[in-house]
């Protein structure tokens, strides 16, 4: 997806300089103007950033949040080690949120991956060969509501629902691993639950900083999905970043699986 963003930026006339986070990103990046960094190594990232001219900045791809006594920080990272070290408390909305803030501070602009390329999310509808059903329907609007109602805890941005019973809402493990779980649940509760059956629903929680934490999806959801046996997902229109999106489609329709963008909780009710 960062490579997407880069493509996209570069067809539309816009330079590209890549950061790539040690131990996070890979040697792809090199293939770009790029520079190594590291979550301490602020003043570094803020030279490279000035001496490129860089007044925009995306912020994309999946990172671990460090353990603050792992970071090694320079000059810059010690000038500004109050805010590094906030960035390791509370959830994960309040720390990214924290992090656009220092940005700016700087004299930054933040804009989200799909700023750049539009074509990473979906519009509303069906994509693919295969449609919800009215019982699907009934569960994507039990997930919407949990994910609502969840948001003011900034708890997660997936909920998983089979015939309105919730089988799991995504914490600090991430969608792959709560859709692991869902196996599990599904098995134990056989009697209950039909072999497939269920809906993934992912979606930003209310308030949450879009430009730099959309929810993705892509083909490993598909995977984890179909091994849950659900019936298919559903993300928030306009509103989830669809990694490898040909193959993300192509991969639902060979599992028999639907995917469909629906208004998200945080979009107003017409």
């Amino acid at each position: 997806m960062p490579f997407t963003v880069a493509d996209a930026a570069i067809a539309a006339g816009r330079p590209v300089h890549i950061f790539g986070i040690r131990g996070s990103a890979g040697s792809s990046i090199e293939a770009y103007p790029h520079s190594w960094i590291s979550f301490g190594t602020v003043g570094h990232f803020l030279r490279v950033m000035k001496k490129n001219n860089c007044n925009e900045l995306v912020i994309v791809g999946g990172v671990k949040r460090p353990k603050w006594w792992t970071i090694r920080v320079d000059l810059g990272g010690i000038t500004n080690a109050p805010a590094l070290l906030g960035w390791t408390i509370g959830g994960d909305n309040s720390v990214l949120s924290g992090i656009v803030a220092f940005i700016e501070d700087k004299g930054l602009t933040v804009l989200g991956a799909h700023e750049i390329a539009p074509e990473l999310v979906a519009g509303r509808g069906v994509l693919g060969k295969h449609k919800p059903s009215k019982e699907d329907r009934a569960d994507i609007e039990t997930g919407l509501k949990v994910i609502a109602a969840l948001g003011a805890l900034d708890v997660g941005q997936a909920a998983v629902v089979a015939r309105k019973y919730v089988l799991a809402v995504e914490a600090a493990e991430g969608t792959d691993l709560m859709l692991e779980r869902c196996k599990d649940l599904k098995q134990w509760g056989r009697r209950r639950l039909n072999k497939r059956s269920g809906v993934l629903v992912k979606c930003p929680k209310p308030g949450q900083e879009r430009r730099i934490d959309l929810p993705t999806v892509g083909p490993e959801t598909v995977r984890h999905a179909a091994a849950a046996d659900l019936c298919g997902i559903a993300i928030a229109a306009n509103d989830v970043l669809i990694a490898d999106r040909e193959e993300f489609i192509a991969a639902a329709d060979a599992a028999g699986l639907f995917v469909i963008g629906v208004e998200g909780p945080s979009e107003p009710t017409a």
